[in-house]
């Protein structure tokens, strides 16, 4: 469980809604002082009503757990207000689709390699190494997973020049 903190100054819910914390503040165990716009992007996303029903609705041993969870969808819904953290969800699933046919096609030339039957493809054949494959990243959608690319945009759900898979 999360340190609480709420002896010493007011949770970060309760300052943020200008009201005394008190012993038995539901959200100070999970929202302390030290981390305000954890509990700011929960309750602009959810409300503060909201996230203490669902609190009181859940077991003591899965609250962290909960307040985790909308935390981290409350971030992604700050970024991507449409798609959320399905959205990166989405990004990664095609991502590794694509990774999983390159590897499969790589594998068949390692196979004709081995066999005698074929030469190792080469930087500039039909199809990219892996140090060429960084750098291209950017045109996909995927920068912010590729820290050799030259290329980035600053928002990592991204989702023009995506693939149509």
């Amino acid at each position: 469980m999360a340190s609480s903190s709420y002896t010493n100054s007011p949770c970060a819910a309760c300052k943020f809604l200008r009201r005394k914390c008190l012993a038995d503040c539901i959200f100070a165990p999970y929202f302390p002082p030290e981390e305000p716009t954890k509990f700011a992007n929960v309750h602009k996303i959810f409300g503060a009503s909201n996230v203490s029903k669902l609190l009181n609705e859940v077991q003591p041993h899965q609250r962290e757990d909960a307040v985790n969870s909308l935390a981290y969808e409350a971030e992604a819904r700050m970024k991507d207000p449409v798609y959320g953290c399905v959205g990166a969800i989405s990004v990664l699933q095609r991502q590794v689709i694509r990774l999983q046919k390159e590897l499969d096609a790589t594998n068949a030339d390692l196979v004709r390699y081995a066999s005698g039957s074929a030469r190792p493809p080469s930087q500039y054949g039909r199809r990219a190494t892996t140090a060429s494959v960084s750098s291209t990243r950017h045109h996909s959608g995927l920068s912010f997973l590729s820290p050799l690319s030259s290329n980035h945009h600053d928002d990592p759900y991204c989702h023009e020049n995506e693939e149509g898979n």
